[in-house]
């Protein structure tokens, strides 16, 4: 690797030269050697904390681009420079890394006393325990990696030409405390369908400019025999004056049933609706939908009584979506 130092202000001229070479002849049979370039660079030195506070004084808002890189995540890394939390390119911790945590935390105060708003957007490929910004920052936007044209997309949501229905493919933890270890392999306390403690957003979680509201849920029966499907239909009506997508998901509980998930997710549609206009919404379940895994490893019906739940994400006291009750009668055992 080659490294060439830039300074602020000057231009720098530079060649570079890319030479693809044939691969050696004694690679062995189905072997291929795999070469590639990169350009990249990087800031070195300076005081981030101190340009980000001055740059906030002429600011309306402050918007704070926070998360983890390449440069902190990957395979087989050093550990040299990289803050508490990562180690040989894996992650120890869950949280933002310190220097960013310490970032978001002194420009609120800052802008906090001036007045101004603060949006933190994630840049990351995996959960964050992002719980300070959960209670301090007047948003968050979750832009994961989102490639060349991110910039774009970010500014058209946060100025609002952009109406978000992203909904979140799996949970943020509020910390490490309470999930297994890695090493372990059992389904105790992992996903949104195993683990009961509080989390900080949970899968299928994702705001809107727009409200909806759920109404007129109804079941093709209650009384469902063992191996037949379930229809669901249900009302959602954007109540804003905002158009917008709703995200609808459908979740089923199986309370009682041994080594059934808490909840689970069985289908989802997305709608687009113009500012209070209501539409109706049909889900087909089949036998497979209703079903579970049982302790021995059997894919399986049983008897007993279980919910329906149609919603803008998981089914939660108070929040935003249709529940009905049903029940299964008889028993079946379904393939694998």
């Amino acid at each position: 690797m080659f490294t060439l130092h830039l300074e602020k202000g000057q231009s720098h001229a530079f060649a570079l030269e890319y030479l693809r070479f044939q691969p050696a002849t004694n690679l062995q049979f189905g072997q291929r050697l795999i070469s590639m370039m990169q350009l990249a660079w990087r800031r070195d030195g300076g005081d981030t904390l101190q340009d980000a506070r001055a740059a906030m004084k002429d600011a309306d808002a402050v918007v704070a681009v926070v998360g983890i890189t390449a440069e902190l995540e990957g395979e087989e890394m050093s550990d040299e420079g990289l803050p508490p939390g990562f180690h040989g390119g894996d992650r120890t911790s869950i949280d933002l890394p310190k220097p960013e945590e310490d970032l978001i935390e002194s420009v609120k105060s800052d802008a906090s006393s001036a007045g101004k708003p603060l949006v933190v957007v994630l840049m990351n490929g995996s959960a964050l325990a992002v719980n300070w910004a959960a209670e301090h920052a007047n948003a968050i936007l979750e832009a994961w990696y989102p490639g060349e044209e991110g910039g774009t997309a970010v500014a058209r949501t946060l100025s609002g030409a952009n109406n978000p229905a992203g909904r979140l493919p799996v949970t943020f933890y509020r910390s490490l405390d309470g999930l297994p270890p890695f090493e372990e392999y059992a389904m105790k306390d992992r996903t949104y369908r195993y683990y009961k403690g509080p989390v900080l957003y949970p899968f299928g979680f994702g705001l809107s400019y727009s409200t909806f509201r759920y109404s007129a849920m109804r079941l093709s029966t209650k009384e469902v025999d063992a191996g037949n499907p379930l229809g669901v239909d249900v009302a959602v009506e954007n109540t804003s004056r905002v158009p917008g997508d709703e995200v609808a998901e459908l979740y089923l509980d199986f309370p009682g049933q041994p080594g059934a998930p808490r909840i689970a997710l069985r289908g989802f549609q997305r709608v687009t609706l113009a500012p209070g206009e209501k539409k109706l919404l049909h889900f087909d379940l089949s036998p497979r939908d209703l079903s579970w895994v049982d302790p021995d490893g059997k894919r399986v019906l049983a008897a007993g009584s279980f919910h329906v739940f149609v919603g803008s994400g998981q089914p939660v006291e108070n929040g935003s979506g249709a529940r009905e009750a049903f029940a299964i009668k008889g028993a079946l055992k379904l393939p694998d």
